[in-house]
């Protein structure tokens, strides 16, 4: 026989969590290193971008510059804004092309009043009213696109509930109980 101390009940606990807190810390030690390395190019724990994340290719601010002055608004989304600027540069091939010309006429024509632009526009440059008009629809409608391929990019952060936010929910599939509207109104 060897003499080797028999381990009693409390002994089996502290060894399971001595072997639970290694593994614990092993992993959480292999996950700080692969999301330290994901940003870097070669990594072998390279990971892709979130979507929201994803940078927006050239002539971003731009567009900033163009959806500010059509909407009149200083702020948007900023993720919301990299959606649909990429997906309007994947509509349209000359979109950014375009939003720097827009951008360099409303210069030129001393910040014509952004409800006027598309009326001084058609006689100016008529081929850029349609960026203007898609600008505007995606930040209000939330919508990129044509049929059969409409894009929805936003529903509930879509511009054009702002107005009415503080008197009307926002309609979805459905905002109460069924059939709520059969029921008379408690007033």
């Amino acid at each position: 026989m060897t003499d080797v101390p028999e381990q009693g009940p409390r002994d089996a606990v502290t060894l399971s969590v001595s072997r639970r807190a290694m593994l614990v810390g092993a992993c959480a030690s292999a996950a700080a290193l692969a999301f330290t390395s994901a940003g870097r190019s070669g990594s072998p724990f390279a990971l892709p971008l979130a979507f929201g994340d994803t940078p927006a290719p050239g002539n971003y601010d731009a567009f900033v510059v163009l959806s500010q002055h059509l909407t009149g608004r200083a702020r948007f989304d900023p993720v919301l804004g990299k959606r649909i600027f990429a997906a309007l540069s994947k509509a349209d091939s000359q979109f950014t092309q375009n939003i720097v010309a827009l951008n360099g006429w409303i210069q030129s024509h001393g910040g014509v009043p952004s409800d006027t632009v598309t009326q001084a526009l058609q006689t100016d440059q008529p081929n850029l009213v349609p960026t203007v008009v898609a600008v505007m629809r995606a930040w209000y409608l939330g919508l990129v696109g044509a049929s059969p391929k409409i894009e929805v990019l936003a529903y509930e952060r879509a511009l054009m509930f702002d107005p009415v936010k503080d008197v009307l929910t926002i309609p979805s599939y459905c905002r109460d109980v069924p059939f709520y509207w059969t029921q008379k109104p408690a007033s």
